[in-house]
């Protein structure tokens, strides 16, 4: 049996009954999280062209889009996949050699589930399952230092989600897989230098061709099934042998993922979570800052700190400042917060912030980087102009998988991403059926997500 053909057995073998009532509730606050991201991009530019695109091209309206209107289930996994995507505020997962956004599966999998008139239990198993496969390939298979995408792990997570959730029978889901990995290694390149909107939009791509082959391989269409071992297939020709036994597997994966408490990239979170609790236990003032020193893991160091992914000064465009912690630190102690009002055009061009970008010094340091990924240390020493400093020590922050968000917590994460646009009553009705989404229809859930965005399709 192939590798993928023992995947696709895990698959199809698993049920809701299988996830631990803390699993369940971890899943709740993860999509709770991921509406309250994507309902706070509605207004986005790449989305307004994204779906100026779906109504132009139109589909069969099988799947909701959030927001309001209906289209065929894979363009709708590609929109509700970059509203989820689009803010980089939705959770994380981190392994030693890979990060990846597993609620970046929810799009897909609720378009899937909507189609196949799933209820809530099957929608949270096809997602736990998602959840599980990206996140055990991005600890054994690590590709970011092969200069490919994390998104390469995500055409197996998404492909055996969407085949849980159309309930495929385990050739389909290997099937599925098979293709969908086959076609899907994206290069990293989307993440260094020079940022686009492709950032936001890689996953929410990849979720659409995932979608696609998946209904490809319930009609029947076969795939190459030595994806993983076979003669240039991934282990080949990307990640270099690995072993992973399918058969052990759970679905506990998803409490081991942390819910991002600042709207900046996921490495900088305890940074940010220091130089803010400095700032507001010395009162600190933007004038009165001579310059910053943030001493940091190299992961971090290499993504958002000016390594091997590119220099983080030159701060331009919303990818580009939520990308920067020298752009974030230092909007964190001007602004006291980082959230989206971080990122409008018009706040990265002030000067106040370029200025004080350019006087943030990044480092890695060995033995924090040791402590990675267990925790996201941080060593922080601000010296102000009259030659005081004042420094602070992270281990991690709160909503880091060791200090997990609370539903109440996640909730209010989700007012504030929402307040915008929705009304009272509609907030209350998306987080009511998703706290007792076990209880619900998927068709119950997409429903709340349209009532106060009249758009028809």
């Amino acid at each position: 049996m192939t590798q993928v053909e023992q995947l696709a057995e895990f698959v199809a073998r698993v049920r809701y009954e299988d996830l631990s009532e803390d699993a369940r509730q971890q899943l709740k606050i993860r999509i709770l999280d991921a509406l309250g991201c994507a309902i706070g991009a509605l207004d986005a530019p790449p989305i307004k062209m994204l779906r100026a695109q779906l109504d132009d091209f139109g589909g069969k309206p099988l799947s909701s889009l959030i927001g309001g209107g209906k289209t065929a289930p894979d363009r709708a996994a590609l929109y509700n996949s970059a509203l989820v995507r689009y803010l980089d505020y939705n959770d994380s997962f981190i392994a030693k050699q890979e990060t990846c956004h597993p609620s970046d599966n929810l799009g897909a999998v609720l378009a899937a589930s909507e189609y196949a008139q799933q209820d809530g239990k099957g929608l949270m198993t096809a997602l736990a399952l998602a959840y599980q496969v990206q996140c055990r390939l991005s600890e054994v298979a690590p590709v970011r230092a092969k200069g490919f995408d994390h998104t390469t792990q995500g055409a197996y997570a998404l492909a055996a989600g969407v085949a849980k959730a159309l309930k495929l029978d385990q050739p389909g889901i290997a099937n599925a897989v098979a293709i969908s990995a086959t076609a899907n290694n994206a290069l990293r390149v989307t993440r260094t230098g020079n940022l686009s909107n492709w950032k936001g939009l890689a996953y929410p791509n990849t979720a659409f061709a995932a979608t696609h082959a998946t209904f490809l391989a319930m009609r029947g269409i076969t795939g190459p099934m030595e994806v993983f071992e076979g003669n240039k297939g991934f282990m080949d020709a990307i990640s270099g042998p690995f072993i992973l036994d399918w058969s052990q597997e759970d679905l506990e994966a998803v409490r081991s993922t942390s819910v991002k408490k600042y709207n900046a990239e996921f490495h900088s979170q305890s940074a940010l979570e220091g130089l803010l609790e400095l700032r507001a236990a010395h009162q600190i003032q933007a004038e009165q800052i001579e310059r910053v020193q943030i001493d940091i893991f190299d992961v971090a160091y290499h993504i958002i700190g000016g390594g091997e992914e590119g220099d983080k000064r030159q701060i331009r465009t919303k990818e580009e400042a939520d990308h920067s912690l020298p752009y974030i630190a230092a909007v964190a102690l001007l602004d006291g917060d980082v959230s989206p009002a971080q990122y409008l055009p018009e706040r990265i061009g002030q000067h106040d912030v370029q200025d004080l970008l350019r006087r943030v010094s990044i480092r890695p340091d060995a033995a924090l980087s040791q402590r990675f990924p267990a925790e996201m240390p941080c060593h922080i020493q601000v010296t102000l102009k009259d030659g005081q400093q004042l420094s602070i020590e992270k281990q991690d922050y709160a909503g880091f998988q060791r200090r997990p968000m609370s539903w109440q917590q996640a909730l209010a994460k989700f007012e504030r991403l929402t307040t915008p646009y929705t009304d009272s009553a509609q907030r209350t009705a998306i987080s009511e059926t998703v706290a007792a989404l076990e209880t619900k229809t998927v068709a119950q859930l997409t429903a709340v997500l349209q009532p106060a965005f009249v758009h028809a399709f």
